[in-house]
């Protein structure tokens, strides 16, 4: 009687097992999307080429994430956007790591020719 109870609690504790660390694996990947937007925000910025912005954004985030930059005149915008871990695909879009940052352009409403 031992035995079955053993061999339906075993495959029971790996599944919760399971989950527990791809929850905490896509927290961690959260916060790496909020650290590589705000990175990437800020080079952009304080003057950086988009292509300098994402060398330094790049590393802090996710493999395989995907970043959307964007803004206006005054404004950037940076949207980064993770891969949810595979046992958390069935949660759809609410397991998807991603974060946006928004930065006032430290040029911004200086007059031309004024470092």
């Amino acid at each position: 009687m031992v035995t079955a109870e053993f061999a339906v609690a075993i495959p029971a504790l790996l599944l919760v097992l399971v989950l527990a660390l791809s929850a905490v694996t896509a927290a961690m990947d959260q916060l790496r999307c909020i650290d590589a937007a705000r990175a990437t925000a800020r080079a952009l910025a304080r003057g950086d080429s988009d292509g300098d912005a994402l060398a330094l954004g790049r590393p802090l985030a996710p493999a395989g994430a995907e970043f959307a930059l964007g803004g206006s005149g005054d404004v950037v915008e940076v949207s980064v956007r993770g891969a949810a871990p595979a046992a958390l695909g069935w949660l759809g879009s609410a397991a998807t790591p991603r974060s946006s940052a928004v930065a006032a352009r430290e040029d911004a409403g200086q007059p031309a020719g004024v470092p």
